[in-house]
């Protein structure tokens, strides 16, 4: 009786890579031969209402109509409000007694404003409540007509 030249280890992998052959050749004919549909339909994808994609397109009942002149691209515009001669609340949240100036709170909209030492009407320290006007300054919107809350 003879020996086989092949190993037991070498016969164990031409097996493998045999069987391998055969599940990759079955797959291959199941996706020429599968039911897919393939083609365009199946690449397209529509955005609905929320933002959602989804593979059915949108219902024409549900658009909306958009006018371009409605669209603002920019950031918000002062109003008329802020330039009005209205007393306004706030608080002294930074003040710097050396150079004179500091910044105001405003409780209502939460910004910051400029203020300098020769606004204030009385003695005033950091963190007192105040009321003031609001005034174009040299870099911006200032309070002026600081004084003490009553």
């Amino acid at each position: 009786m003879g020996r086989s030249s092949d190993s037991f280890g070498k016969r164990n992998v031409k097996s493998k890579q045999e069987q391998k052959r055969k599940q990759k050749e079955e797959k291959r004919l199941n996706r020429k031969d599968g039911d897919r549909k393939s083609g365009l339909d199946d690449m397209i994808a529509y955005v609905d209402e929320n933002g959602m994609i989804t593979s059915t397109p949108p219902d024409p009942d549900k658009k909306t109509k958009v006018v371009a002149e409605d669209i603002v691209i920019s950031s918000p515009r002062l109003t008329d409000d802020a330039d009005s001669n209205s007393e306004r609340k706030g608080k002294l949240v930074q003040f710097n007694e050396s150079r004179g100036f500091g910044f105001i709170k405003d409780l209502a909209t939460g910004q910051d404003y400029f203020v300098h030492v020769s606004e204030f009407n009385g003695q005033l320290n950091e963190g007192d409540e105040v009321t003031f006007l609001i005034s174009k300054g040299k870099r911006g919107l200032a309070a002026t007509n600081v004084k003490a809350a009553i």
